[in-house]
């Protein structure tokens, strides 16, 4: 039986329990360290017992739900190669539009910037790698993202600074720039969220309370104590948030302008707070 053969067979039954069948090949790929062409030629060849106990490995935790990343330990963002595991949340590939709007809205120097529930550290050393004039700090109030995001900080060579803090508990500092891709899914969505994130991706991270508006809230009440002079707040939102989480910001800094603004997809997915 040829490679090819166990691919399809696989493919078959991920896609019978909501997987993407696309993932097998994916992983094996990039663990076998095959370039595209190299993966259609092995796959062309007849399989060995060995083989095929290392395609079914990958398949019987795809078939778990267990996120492609996670399988091979990294994600790409921004031009980074980060470690991820079940300690964060995969970096998404919308949070780079909101790296990206960023890095376009300022390009002054020595810029002080927080980044609230910081996770695999994505935001920061993307921030951090494009202007490494900026002082940046990462907080969460989880320790083992913290220990992950530092781990991301020595493999990418960037230095950042890391805080344990619940929003603005345990930060004293203001910064011209705070940025945040909070817990932002309502548990009454739960149902929208694809298997292998529900099952596989830490809830801390995913799910907050008031509709998914809780953390959004407690960064709305406390940014002004935290804030230099004309400084911004940047957000990630879920695209049914677009009127929700600016009226909580029009609310509690009303000399502020809000803007929403929509992703690649047309989806209301970022809030900027700004002086206009």
């Amino acid at each position: 039986m040829k490679l090819a053969q166990i691919f399809k067979d696989f493919e078959e039954q991920l896609m019978t329990q909501g997987e993407e069948a696309e993932s097998l090949s994916f992983v094996y790929r990039i663990l076998k360290n095959l370039s595209f062409t190299d993966f259609i030629f092995a796959i062309q060849q007849e399989i060995t017992p060995e083989e095929k106990e290392f395609v079914e490995s990958i398949y019987k935790q795809l078939v778990a739900h267990v996120p492609a990343q996670y399988i091979i330990g990294h994600a790409e963002f921004y031009g980074m190669e980060l470690k991820v595991d079940e300690r964060v949340l995969i970096p998404r590939p919308e949070t780079e539009e909101l790296v990206e709007l960023i890095l376009t809205e300022n390009p002054n120097p020595n810029l002080s910037v927080l980044d609230i529930g910081t996770g695999s550290g994505a935001i920061a050393l993307a921030l951090a790698k494009n202007r490494p004039d900026w002082c940046v700090t990462a907080s969460d109030i989880s320790p083992d993202a913290l220990n992950l995001a530092s781990e991301n900080a020595k493999l990418q060579d960037l230095k950042i600074s890391f805080k344990k803090s619940d929003c603005f508990e345990e930060i004293t500092e203001n910064y011209d720039i705070i940025v945040s891709n909070p817990p932002y899914i309502s548990r009454a969505d739960e149902s929208e969220v694809g298997l292998n994130v529900l099952h596989s991706e830490p809830h801390l991270a995913l799910f907050a309370e008031e509709d998914g508006l809780a953390i959004y809230r407690k960064i709305a009440q406390e940014a002004k104590h935290h804030l230099r002079e004309g400084g911004e707040i940047y957000l990630e939102i879920g695209y049914k948030q677009g009127h929700s989480v600016p009226a909580l910001f029009r609310k509690y800094l009303p000399e502020k302008r809000v803007r929403t603004l929509k992703d690649q997809f047309g989806q209301d997915r970022m809030v900027v707070v700004d002086d206009g």
